[in-house]
């Protein structure tokens, strides 16, 4: 369950559908608004995240940032007073297509903001293709969304799987490290992940001796621990998350290899995580678009308005989610708050330049951040940057015609 305060929305699962409420105060008119727009007619906003299962944390940050941000503008977008219908996707690929289709054909909403799965990011990529609804991705990292499948209508505030691991091949490989195994889980995001972090270290010269995959969401990793105590690399990469990175980590401390084979991963190994992963994570090593103590006074306001609102500590999910928010304002304040005027509202989304609380961020052609990869350093429970990894870094958008 979210934790927004003064926030009424729509819960929708498979099994049930609520009638809607809207937030904010009333909508603006603009002196050539569409005849809806003049009406005072909310905004709606369809949040298809996970709230169950391995990923529900996560879910709830990107809901919690995306809602912050609107909270921070008086509860309008663009001028527009916004309605929520809220869904959990329970990280189900194969429930996705008909969730999807019932935001968009049932619900009718302007806009669909999800996932975190890559498989279930997929198949709502897919809809929004077919149907021409616009969708923002505040987290899922599939390649194909910004590659193969790109669209005018799909853009992605978080991260390509490419852009958060590739930079750590060269970083391990520049740490003195010539053999490396790697481990995640057998889906989408970490094989991609994986792939890329390979293509990085094998181009700096590093060899990956194995690698090896358990299947998603599985979170007994014992055998492939030991597997790794025989094998001796150099070190391991790793890519897992939200409850499934916690696992891991205290399995590796646990299994005595802690300090003797050196533990790197993208962020999501210990972003949300740390604080159940105890001293299991310390040393930890990690790339990715966020740093909790990045010194900006974007980071530091973003922070102290986080934790006013939940109590909680942001992390790069709820920052994600807080992006989704503030790309889809610079959107609707180009078009006067007229969702329907794709053209100019797609083009003010790919030109918008987001002061973020990751650092500077705007957009390619292909509608995937460019931005700053950061090599942090998990030390007395934070994520703490050692370095810049990648200064800008624009995924390569393999197969998008758009780029």
């Amino acid at each position: 369950m979210s934790n927004n305060k003064g926030i009424f929305e729509t819960t929708v699962t498979r099994r049930s559908f609520l009638g809607t409420t809207t937030i904010g105060a009333a909508g603006l008119a603009f002196g050539l608004a569409s005849p809806a727009i003049a009406q005072g007619a909310p905004l709606k906003v369809g949040i298809m995240l996970p709230f169950s299962g391995t990923y529900a944390k996560l879910g709830q940050f990107i809901e919690n940032g995306f809602h912050l941000y609107v909270e921070q503008k008086s509860g309008l977008l663009g001028g527009r007073r916004v309605e929520f219908v809220r869904l959990d996707d329970e990280s189900k690929p194969e429930t996705a297509t008909d969730n999807m289709n019932r935001l968009v054909g049932r619900d009718k909403v302007d806009f669909v903001v999800g996932t975190v799965h890559s498989g279930v990011a997929m198949a709502m990529v897919k809809v929004a293709r077919d149907t021409g609804c616009p969708l923002i991705i505040p987290n899922a990292g599939a390649d194909e969304a910004t590659g193969p499948l790109c669209a005018p209508n799909i853009f992605r505030t978080s991260f390509s799987n490419w852009q958060a691991a590739h930079p750590m091949g060269k970083v391990m490989r520049d740490e003195g490290f010539g053999k490396v195994a790697t481990i995640t889980w057998r889906y989408g995001a970490g094989q991609q992940m994986t792939k890329a972090f390979k293509e990085g270290f094998e181009a700096a010269g590093g060899t990956v001796v194995e690698e090896l995959t358990v299947p998603f969401p599985e979170v007994e990793f014992q055998a492939l621990i030991t597997r790794i105590a025989e094998l001796k690399p150099d070190a391991v990469f790793a890519f897992f998350a939200g409850g499934g990175a916690v696992k891991f980590v205290v399995d590796y401390a646990a299994a005595g290899l802690k300090g003797k084979i050196p533990l790197y991963g993208t962020g999501f190994l210990t972003d949300g995580t740390l604080k159940a992963q105890g001293a299991s994570a310390e040393g930890i090593r990690t790339t990715l678009h966020y740093a909790d103590d990045l010194d900006s006074p974007a980071n530091k306001s973003f922070l102290e308005g986080f934790k006013a609102k939940t109590g909680d500590t942001g992390d790069i999910y709820a920052v994600q989610g807080f992006d989704a928010a503030a790309l889809l304002d610079v959107g609707l304040t180009a078009t006067g708050g007229d969702s329907q005027a794709r053209k100019a509202l797609f083009a003010a989304m790919q030109a918008a330049k987001l002061n973020s609380p990751r650092g500077p961020l705007r957009f390619s052609a292909a509608h995937n951040p460019i931005q700053n990869i950061y090599l942090r350093e998990v030390r007395e429970g934070r994520n703490v940057l050692v370095s810049i990894a990648g200064d800008a870094v624009n995924d390569p958008a393999r197969g998008c015609r758009m780029s």
